[in-house]
């Protein structure tokens, strides 16, 4: 049974707030979030694929961490914490380790999508008792804003740019939730913090009581990548999913269920447009034709998990 939100807030942070992360960034907000999950009494070991998360909060010989902590490679986060968990497995019959230690993965979408997906897929795929969280922030942000398969049609980024010949990056991003879900793991899900925590402590928990592998794709607005305000993290997450642009859902047992649907569903432009690296797509103020392909592209996605809610994808 989920724990009161009000429960959840007063718990400890097994994130500390002497990180380096930047100002209106939502990957600490993310991780804050998924750790609050945890009960108390857990002991947690966390591992971190190389990236803006690992860098600024773990500089030897300081750590932001309250929990053991692995940095690893690029590529290899999944693959460490499933050998860590066995590890423990193992241990535990001998009677050598004691109490619950609970297994957890951090990594962007870099790390994720693209050059951890191996170690990834092979994890969820041999189902060790781990959650994956992938904080997608669209863009390899730590290394200089380069484009990830991730990276939504049309933004602009330092691999993708803008200009007289192009409109950003030509292809549409990777459906990463429901293809980790697709490896038959018992939850998978997709959520973003808004001005309601609920979804995302909700989800968070659930991967925890799920018995097996889990996912947790979060959306994770950078501000240097995406070119906002600082003060603007929460609205421009509360605008991806209100337009649908980031649609709430989970696949749990194999069940594709919707946890959010907009009382009104605002127009793409509204999170488009509160954005710099869309700003080539408003010559004048006014909307170009790709951000029509972009609505049409949103429709379409949001028509389909309609259509999937309460059936059995796997």
């Amino acid at each position: 049974m989920s724990a009161p939100l009000k429960t959840l807030l007063t718990r400890p942070d097994r994130l500390a707030p002497g990180h380096r992360m930047c100002a209106g960034c939502g990957a600490p907000v993310a991780v804050r979030a998924v750790m609050r999950a945890l009960d108390p009494e857990d002991k947690a070991v966390v591992s971190c694929a190389t990236g803006c998360l690992e860098v600024s909060t773990f500089t030897y010989p300081y750590t932001a961490w309250r929990d053991s902590f692995i940095h690893n490679a690029f590529e290899n986060a999944a693959a460490t914490l499933s050998g860590a968990e066995a590890a423990y497995r193992a241990l535990s019959r001998d009677g050598r380790v004691q109490g619950r230690y609970r297994f957890v993965a951090f990594g962007g979408d870099g790390g994720t999508y693209d050059i951890g997906f191996q170690s990834l897929s092979g994890a969820m795929e041999r189902g060790h008792p781990m959650l994956y969280v992938c904080y997608d922030n669209g863009a390899y942000m730590n290394t200089g804003i380069q484009r990830s398969s991730a990276t939504p049609a049309y933004a602009d980024t330092t691999t993708s740019p803008s200009g007289t010949v192009s409109q950003g990056k030509p292809q549409r991003r990777k459906d990463m939730t429901r293809i980790l879900a697709a490896h038959g793991i018992p939850y998978a899900a997709q959520s973003a913090f808004t001005a309601d925590f609920r979804d995302l402590h909700a989800k968070a928990e659930k991967s925890f009581a799920c018995g097996g592998a889990a996912f947790l794709n979060v959306l994770a607005p950078c501000p240097r990548g995406w070119r906002y305000e600082a003060r603007d993290l929460m609205k421009i997450s509360k605008l991806a999913v209100d337009t649908c642009f980031w649609p709430l859902y989970e696949i749990e047992a194999g069940v594709l269920h919707l946890t959010y649907t907009p009382k009104k569903k605002l127009p793409v432009t509204e999170f488009l447009s509160a954005q710099g690296r869309f700003s080539h797509l408003f010559p004048g103020g006014e909307p170009a034709e790709a951000v029509t392909v972009i609505q049409e592209a949103v429709d379409r996605e949001w028509e389909t998990l309609g259509n999937l809610d309460g059936k059995r994808l796997h």
